[in-house]
């Protein structure tokens, strides 16, 4: 019986928030005809199966599509390979290969913005405007909205709508923070969610880099359907 991971990803200072994942270290018991209806019966955000741990061979799923690309669940699955296995330094997923550091038992991955869903961002004019929404901005489904925290030190408030894949608000989006970063073209500690923080920085030549803190909560046998 596969063996389920449940982890939060990028979480806040003091292991605070972050965003909910399940990781299957032996991703190949799961046969991928049942793959999806697992993912949506857990209802995470994302959910990974590790095909090939020595060789960082992953694939993501969200409730309702497999995703070429994902922020958290890749930075999630290389913290939780060092952390049960040995360290990676490359997630292959299905949109390319993404170089892998650590550093003060954070993970950090290498991305481009193109990998992950096309989000738009949109800025409002303050936090509190941010902190406001009740529903994604123009009614969007594939959405981020954003203010300055503090401009000069890169600090950024953020949430994110991707109603498209499924979810209506997520704790933390790396891929989003990939594109915003690349917009910005600036280092940002990106504050999102309820209390969650995504560092990311671009790397020149079209990559980002994000990282942050990953909290493992529980271990369980996942039986198959």
């Amino acid at each position: 019986m596969p063996r389920l991971h449940l982890l939060r990803v990028f979480c806040g200072d003091g292991g605070s928030a972050g965003n909910s994942l399940g990781v299957f270290l032996d991703g190949a018991e799961v046969p991928a005809d049942v793959r999806q209806r697992i993912a949506s019966d857990l209802g995470l955000s994302e959910t990974v199966y590790v095909d090939d741990a020595p060789r960082g061979e992953i694939r993501i799923f969200t409730p309702a599509v497999e995703l070429d690309f994902a922020g958290h669940p890749a930075v999630g699955t290389a913290w939780l390979l060092a952390e049960e296995h040995t360290p990676v330094e490359t997630l292959r997923v299905r949109a390319g290969e993404a170089a892998v550091r650590y550093e003060n038992g954070a993970a950090f991955v290498c991305a481009r913005p193109e990998w992950g869903p096309p989000f738009d961002w949109e800025q409002l004019e303050s936090v509190e405007e941010v902190d406001a929404l009740t529903e994604p901005p123009g009614g969007h489904d594939l959405i981020g909205a954003w203010a300055w925290l503090d401009e000069a030190s890169g600090s950024v408030r953020a949430r994110v709508f991707p109603v498209r894949l499924g979810i209506a608000e997520d704790e933390a989006t790396g891929s989003a923070a990939t594109l915003l970063c690349a917009l910005l073209g600036r280092e940002l500690d990106i504050h999102q969610g309820q209390g969650s923080r995504i560092l990311a920085r671009p790397l020149g030549d079209g990559w980002v880099e994000i990282g942050g803190r990953t909290e493992l909560d529980e271990v369980a046998d996942h039986p198959l359907p």
